[in-house]
C-alpha cells in the first residue's frame, strides 16, 4: 500500500471513528485524545502530540476546520494552511493514529461523542475550562495538561515571515 493511501486512512469522519475506537477497545486498547487548529506544525505541536500519543495505546486528533479557525478569531490569513492539508500532514506522523476535523467551536460535543480514556490538551488552561474534561473525567477518564513550549507558535512564525 501507497504511503498516501496510508495517510488517508487515519483521517476520518465523526461515526467511522467511533467504529474504529469500538474496535481498538474491544482489543483492550486506550485511547488518547487532543486538539487543535495545527496551522503551521511546529516543535511546540510536536511536544504535545508526543506527550498525549504517550498517554495512551491509540492517538486521535482532532482539527479546527477552516471555518472553525476562523471563528476564533486568530485573524483574517488564517488559517493559513487549510483543513485537508492540516489533516494530512498530522495524519503522516507516525504517533498519530488518527485524524478527524470538527466545525464547532470547541470539540465539546466530538469529545462527548467519542470518551477517550486521556483529554490532553497544551497551555494554561485549569481542567474546568478545558471542554468535554468533565465527560471524561465522569466517564472515568484522565485529563492532561500539557505545558507550553515558549517560543514556538504559529502567529509568532507568521508574523517572522511577515516581516522578511
Amino acid at each position: 500500500m501507497k504511503h498516501s493511501q496510508i495517510i488517508q486512512q487515519k483521517i476520518f469522519d465523526v461515526n467511522k471513528l467511533q467504529h474504529q475506537i469500538a474496535s481498538w477497545r474491544n482489543l483492550g486498547k486506550t485511547i488518547s485524545f487532543t486538539n487543535g487548529c495545527f496551522d503551521i506544525l511546529h516543535q511546540g505541536h510536536i511536544y504535545s502530540l508526543s506527550q498525549a500519543a504517550n498517554e495512551a495505546d491509540y492517538l486521535v486528533v482532532a482539527v479546527n476546520s477552516d471555518n472553525s479557525v476562523k471563528r476564533l478569531g486568530k485573524g483574517d490569513n488564517r488559517p493559513v494552511n487549510n483543513e485537508e492539508s492540516r489533516a494530512i500532514i498530522l495524519a503522516s506522523l507516525v504517533i498519530v493514529d488518527a485524524v478527524v476535523i470538527f466545525d464547532e467551536d470547541t470539540p465539546q460535543a466530538l469529545i462527548s461523542k467519542l470518551l477517550p480514556d486521556v483529554l490532553v490538551k497544551g497551555g494554561d488552561y485549569t481542567i474546568e475550562q478545558i471542554a468535554g474534561a468533565k465527560e471524561v473525567i465522569e466517564n472515568g477518564g484522565r485529563v492532561i495538561i500539557n505545558k507550553i513550549i515558549e517560543g514556538f507558535s504559529t502567529t509568532n512564525i507568521i508574523n517572522k515571515i511577515a516581516i522578511h
